[in-house]
């Protein structure tokens, strides 16, 4: 669950505004620590990024909120779907 407050939770923080190293961008490609999905109303949906430990995974959270989608495979269980309170639902390895 510390994945999905990265992601979710660093789109209303200064997180990605650290200071870093950065390496150049290729011509064709785009480098980023985060990509964030928002709704009209600015509110994250999706998310896919590093969290401070360096996990990378994605993160999808249902229209309500009352539901989100992680999937990590630097995590224990790769896919996971869990409720608005952290309590997971369901998981796979």
């Amino acid at each position: 669950m510390t994945f999905v407050g990265s992601i979710i939770g660093g789109a209303f923080s200064g997180w990605w505004l650290a200071p870093s190293f950065v390496k150049a961008q290729k011509t064709n490609g785009v480098n980023a620590e985060e990509f964030l999905l928002l709704d009209a109303s600015g509110k994250a949906r999706a998310g896919l990024g590093l969290d401070k430990n360096g996990e990378v995974g994605l993160v999808l959270t249902s229209r309500d909120g009352n539901r989100r989608l992680a999937l990590s495979p630097d995590d224990r269980f790769v896919v996971k779907l869990s409720d608005q309170s952290g309590r997971v639902l369901w998981s796979a390895p």
